[in-house]
Formats: structure tokens, sequence, C-alpha cells
């Protein structure tokens, strides 16, 4: 524990420090860096196109080879991770999710073109059953509707277990199901991918802060007006957050998340205290959205509040943010570097 000193006023003026940009400079506790960065995109199929996401203004769907373009304007910034959210095809749903570990899929295609163009890169996939089913569900319902928990994570297996082959870095289980994180890892010992990392999903919220993105890979409109109560987290529960981050610790998760992200920052401050583990936070669409909305209406400055917010999550004590700015941060870090 920090010690407290008491020497009081004017022995000791805080606000000396605070004077000059080289004495706040030397006395930051927490700085944002472009590794603390990982960037989600989400894919569609097709060829040179790029669609707009309404919600999420400067976001877009990219096939592949546009894939590749953002890729290469990551590994010039520095960005070390991108992360993949599959578009696909209603003609490709079903109850069972067949289409989410076909080995030619999306995702599948995705992973192995990004590694063969730029190897050093890492990629991280979502392993979540929503953007494949008709319902638009995490996973495999029974008839009344309930999401069906081992059998979800049979399909969650084969998904992850795909992923890897394709040659992902990260797969990243979001589903929120029970134990899936330990079957995961046993299958990827067994197959001999005993280095794939898994970031798992661990204090995920029931949130609504997820509209924009429900609406970017087309779920919103399979789901109905439904919710995902039964297996995502209350808000209101906090305990409970670190009772599931503690079973993924257990069943062989190296890196644990948070999402949302600044709504939640004090389980991220408790994750971090409690296991001292690599810990990550998404600050998620309706995050994205709510800044950009107040920036593009001059409401807040742009750059100086998206830094700030994310320098909050190192506060907190995050290791690393999935943020839809990333690509944004790392051209502005970029080119504050060059100009040094």
């Amino acid at each position: 524990m920090t010690q407290q000193i008491f020497t009081g006023f004017p022995t000791r003026r805080l606000r000396r420090m605070r004077k000059q940009d080289f004495s706040r400079r030397l006395m930051a506790e927490h700085k944002l860096s472009v590794d603390d960065l990982i960037y989600p995109v989400f894919i569609i199929e097709g060829e040179n196109h790029r669609e707009a996401v309404p919600s999420m203004p400067n976001v877009e769907r990219l096939t592949i080879d546009q894939l590749l373009i953002e890729a290469g304007l990551l590994v010039k910034y520095g960005v070390p991770v991108i992360a993949l959210f599959p578009v696909v095809e209603q003609a490709k749903k079903s109850l069972m999710a067949e289409e989410a570990y076909n080995p030619n899929g999306l995702v599948q295609r995705a992973v192995r073109s990004l590694k063969a163009a730029y190897p050093d890169l890492g990629v991280l996939t979502d392993v979540a059953l929503d953007p494949y089913t008709l319902h638009g569900q995490d996973g495999i319902i029974d008839e009344e509707g309930y999401v069906l928990n081992d059998i979800t994570t049979d399909v969650l297996i084969k998904q992850a277990l795909s992923h890897a082959e394709a040659g992902a870095d990260v797969v990243a289980p979001s589903d929120m199901m029970d134990g899936r994180i330990g079957r995961i890892r046993n299958t990827l010992e067994e197959k001999g991918f005993i280095n794939t990392l898994i970031m798992a999903y661990s204090a995920k919220y029931a949130s609504n802060y997820y509209g924009p993105f429900r609406d970017a890979v087309g779920s919103s409109g399979n789901l109905k007006g439904g919710d995902k109560k039964t297996y995502q987290l209350d808000p209101a529960n906090s305990d409970e957050g670190l009772q599931e981050v503690a079973l993924d610790l257990e069943e062989g998760a190296d890196m644990v998340m948070v999402k949302p992200g600044m709504p939640y920052l004090d389980l991220v401050y408790r994750v971090k205290q409690q296991f001292g583990v690599p810990t990550f936070a998404y600050q998620v669409s309706g995050e994205y959205a709510m800044h950009m909305a107040a920036i593009q209406n001059g409401w807040l400055k742009e750059k100086e509040c998206i830094m700030e917010s994310l320098l909050c999550f190192k506060r907190a004590g995050a290791d690393g943010i999935l943020t839809y700015f990333a690509k944004q941060v790392a051209e502005w870090l970029y080119l504050e570097g060059k100009n040094k």
C-alpha cells in the first residue's frame, strides 16, 4: 500500500508538479501506447467492397481484400492485434450454426489471408454462435428458446479448433457458456495447438451498449428484441463477475476480458487487483457510438476525449483495450513519434 504523506500546505503544494508540461509528464502514473490496442474489424463476403455501419460512424464492413489493406496500415502503425467479427449471409445461418466451423468459412479464409500477408500481426477470432444462428442467440436453443449450455459448447469447440487450424493466434470465446474454456483448452492441447492463446470473455454483461455491434454483424434482426440475460452477467453483479474470471483461469484461459468497458471499470480494477493476470476490456460499439455522436456534434473534442477514454482503461488496470478507435489512435501515436 502506498504510504500517505501528511505534510501540509504550503510546505507541500501538489500543484507545483502540475505547473509545467515536463513535470506533468515525469509524474504520469499511466501511459497509453500502441501496444495497448486491439482493432476489431467486421468482415463480409465479396471482393473490393466496403459497407458503412450507420450506427458507427467511420466503421465499415470489409471484404477480405479490403481487410488486408487495413491490416497493412495496422502493421505500419504498430498495432499488435486485429480482431475479426463476421457478417454471415442469412442463407448460411441455421439452428445448429454449422457454418461457424466450416473450414472454408469467412473467418477461416480471412485468418489464412492475414497470416499469409502479415505473419507477425496477431489475429484474434471471436468464438460465438450469434452470427451463425437463425435466432441471433449465442448458442443452440431448445423449443422454449433457452440456450443449451453443453450442446452449445460442443459447437464452440469445433469453431475454436477450426480457427486454430486456419492459423488464429488467439481464440476468444465470448459466449458465456459454463465450462467452455476448459473444454476448448483440452481440445486444443489434444490437437497439438498448445500455443494457441485463449482470451476469455469472462465478465461479459447483458448490456444495452451492444446495439450498434448487433446491427453491424446482422444479428439484431434475428434476435427480434430478445435478450441474453440467461447467460450473460447481470449489470448489478460484480462479485459474480469475479467468480466467472476465476473459473475461466482455472480452466486454462491465458487472458481475461471485461465487457463493456468504461461503465465497468470497477470490474477491470477488481480483476487486475485480485488475479494479477493479463486483463483486457472492450470499449464496445455503444461507447464508440456515443463518443462519435458527441464529437460530430461538436460537443466533445475528438482526439483529447478519445485518448482520455482509453487512458482510463489503463488507470483501472487493463493491459489492453479492444476499441474501434484503435487505428485512429495508432495513427496519432505514429505521427507524434515521427514528429519528435
